[in-house]
């Protein structure tokens, strides 16, 4: 993609609306902690004290806006601490570049870290990075400093105290998550009907997971109904890809394909009501046309052989699914899925055993090919640059410059610049409107912290709707607060367009300068990816050559891993789309065409799922060496994939044609799902092969690069800079 076209994409991006739901009364909420925090200190001390007091409600109230699966009040008591420290700390070694400089280029260092951890982590400690930069100004001794620190500390706490007295919609983001997973899978269902190889995004079913890990104290408290149907969904998932797979499963046309496009209907409607249901709280009511179609009469059944397992299978699981939608959400009465009684949930650690699995995530980003490691970086560089230029401008709060570049820089480049560009976008919307209505009002303390509320409360609003129109009210809120403060909008409004200007493209800058492009990355994450679903097919014929607890255990966790993989490929692969820069490894076409055989192959290995036994069963010695054969020749090809090299199948081949003439070993269906597999790795192998003439080429670019190489070393002037 070319520059002229990303920055396209970057601007379309950025003003981009977002069509999520909006949530007002979390909104009202969370602009009530920040009125009852600023009324007072306005009232009762000084307009500065009520800035302070703002900034630490209003940027805690924001932090609980972020996705996180921990209760929102440990997150805005933790954002306000975060806030307190840095505000603290900041004036501690304030009055001295000397001091201040290396002090805030570590903190914007560990904040970019903190991306490490999760994506909320990173913005909350983003924002203490801008409470040092303003806070700074503020106070006039270390007494001082420490009253400011609590005043932003209080606000935090007072979000914490009013999510703890009026509790909107509890559970409610993992109830969300779990509806969603639910509904990922009736969506599937419902496309087999049509396309009976229908791909389908594991995204919504590993949300659903990490949102089941809770605390020791949340388990305590969570409803039942959220415990059980994502495993029901994880199961239902390959035997509706069984049934409607027309080389396993029903044939393409006849009374047996009608009869599966039946049942999968049904089975979209009944896990349908089964969302409804959890994300409602209420009972949900299936439609009688579907209870009809799921009553199996053994003497007309259409279906026979396999696909006639598959849709026993399927009326048994959504039986389960039927429970849970007929009977509601009260506690209590959440029907237990067989299987999980004595299941334990999954773990979260609590805040003080979360420090060690912090130590270690921020450990493995510790590398210079790490996109947090440059994030962080860039982070550092740019907050330090950013004010030094603005403290040499002749212009007041300079530190508008800094917070710009550090609000908007992310890990990736499209993001970096879309939102970007959406703050520009924002503020000037933001300064415009809140610049009338200043001068249809006229000045007035009061007026102007009461404005800056309700500019509070419609940032939150239209929090997850997108970056520019919740920053629009966002810069409302920062000129009615510095009006609050006595100063006129004549002097603030120009200054924080052109900051804002300023920011952004450092912000922009800083990313061209010292790159994390995904582009040439491609080639490993396929790798991975393909390693990852290797042993995930190995591990379920392992399974269903000897169906025992050890080996579904081994199934589940490597069906996990395929999982993260894909999704980091899928990341990746997202990200270099919309990157100017030219492919390197991989173009475009084989990286398309690699992603569809590498999703072949993984789709294989779950109809294999589909059909492994539930009990122990009879030894299938065929099965298991294929699957060591598998396991062997993925490893192998995502190492060639790596080095530019063709993968080969060899052992694959010669264990499929040892299995196909040792008739009668095993289900002639898992064959036929083995041989499903093999095609796939030949796609894959026709998408990433090279020609003579391009492996000869690729040969002599590498030659060149390493004479590059060395030439540079003798003159003592090290490997030139390759972009990221």
């Amino acid at each position: 993609m070319t520059w002229l076209r990303a920055f396209g994409e970057v601007v379309r991006s950025g003003l981009k609306i977002e069509e999520t739901r909006l949530e007002p009364l979390l909104a009202l909420r969370a602009a009530a902690g920040v009125a009852i925090v600023v009324g007072p200190a306005l009232w009762l001390v000084s307009p500065a004290y009520a800035a302070s007091a703002a900034l630490g409600a209003y940027s805690a109230g924001g932090a609980t806006f972020q996705r996180s699966w921990r209760p929102r009040k440990v997150v805005a008591l933790g954002a306000g601490a975060g806030l307190a420290l840095s505000t603290f700390v900041g004036y501690l070694a304030a009055g001295r570049l000397a001091t201040f400089l290396p002090l805030l280029a570590v903190w914007a260092f560990a904040a970019g870290m903190a991306w490490a951890v999760g994506s909320t982590a990173g913005i909350v400690a983003a924002t203490t990075v801008g409470s040092m930069l303003v806070t700074i100004t503020l106070p006039t001794s270390v007494g001082r400093a420490l009253e400011h620190a609590g005043v932003i500390a209080l606000g935090g706490v007072t979000q914490a105290v009013l999510i703890l007295l009026f509790p909107i919609r509890r559970w409610g983001a993992h109830r969300d998550a779990l509806a969603d997973a639910l509904a990922a899978v009736a969506d599937y269902a419902r496309r087999l009907r049509h396309d009976p190889t229908a791909p389908f995004d594991p995204e919504p079913l590993m949300t659903a997971r990490d949102a089941a890990a809770v605390t020791p104290s949340q388990a305590r408290t969570r409803p039942p109904v959220l415990h059980g149907p994502r495993g029901l969904a994880e199961r239902i998932r390959p035997v509706v890809a069984a049934l409607a797979d027309p080389d396993v499963g029903a044939p393409a046309e006849g009374p047996e394909r009608d009869r599966a496009r039946e049942l999968l209907d049904a089975a979209a409607d009944v896990l349908d009501a089964a969302a409804r249901s959890i994300r409602r709280g209420t009972p949900a009511e299936v439609r009688p046309e579907s209870m009809d179609v799921l009553s199996v009469d053994e003497e007309h059944e259409v279906l026979e052989g396999p696909a006639r397992q598959a849709a026993e299978r399927l009326v048994e699981l959504l039986g389960e699914a039927l429970e849970i939608a007929q009977c509601g959400c009260a506690r209590g009465r959440t029907p237990t899925p067989p299987g999980l009684a004595g299941a334990r949930f999954l773990v979260r650690p609590t805040m003080l055993r979360l420090v060690p699995v912090v130590v270690r995530a921020v450990r493995r980003e510790l590398r210079r090919d790490s996109p947090v490691f440059r994030h962080a970086v860039r982070l550092a560089a740019v907050a330090t640059l950013g004010y030094l230029i603005a403290a040499r401008l002749p212009l007041g709060h300079g530190y508008w410059a800094p917070i710009a570049s550090v609000m908007v820089m992310r890990p990736d480049f499209h993001r970096t610049y879309a939102r970007a560009v959406a703050r520009l976008a924002g503020t000037l919307a933001g300064v415009a409107l809140a610049t009338g209505v200043v001068r249809a009002l006229g000045p007035n303390a009061h007026v102007s912290g009461a404005l800056a509320v309700v500019s509070a409360g419609l940032s939150y609003m239209l929090n997850r709707t997108g970056y520019a129109y919740s920053q629009c009210f966002t810069a409302a809120y920062v000129v009615f607060l510095l009006g609050m403060g006595g100063q006129a909008w004549e002097q603030t409004v120009p200054e924080r367009v052109v900051l804002t200007l300023l920011g952004g493209a450092l912000a922009m800058l800083a990313y061209v300068v010292f790159p994390a492009w995904e582009t040439p990355r491609l080639p490993g994450r396929l790798a991975d990816w393909l390693a990852a679903n290797g042993r995930y097919a190995a591990a379920v014929l392992r399974d269903y050559a000897e169906p025992t607890r050890e080996h579904h255990a081994d199934m589940r966790r490597a069906l996990l891993e395929s999982r993260e993989a894909r999704a980091a490929w899928q990341e990746a692969y997202d990200q270099a789309r919309r990157e100017p820069v030219r492919p390197r490894g991989l173009t475009s076409r084989e990286a398309q065409e690699a992603q569809e055989a590498v999703k072949g192959f993984g789709r294989a290995a779950m109809l294999v799922e589909s059909h492994v036994p539930r009990a122990d069963g009879r030894f299938v010695p065929e099965a298991e060496r294929f699957a060591e054969a598998l396991e062997t020749d993925t490893a192998k090809a995502a190492v060639a994939v790596r080095e530019h090299r063709n993968p080969d199948w060899g052992r694959v081949e010669e264990a499929l044609h040892a299995w196909e003439d040792a008739a009668g070993h095993g289900s002639p269906v898992v064959l036929r799902e083995a041989e499903l597999q093999k095609r796939a790795l030949e796609d894959l192998a026709t998408a990433v092969s090279r020609t003579p003439l391009e492996r000869d080429v690729g040969s002599a670019r590498e030659e060149q690069r390493v004479r590059a190489t060395l030439a540079a070393e003798g003159n003592g002037s090290g490997p030139a800079h390759q972009g990221g």
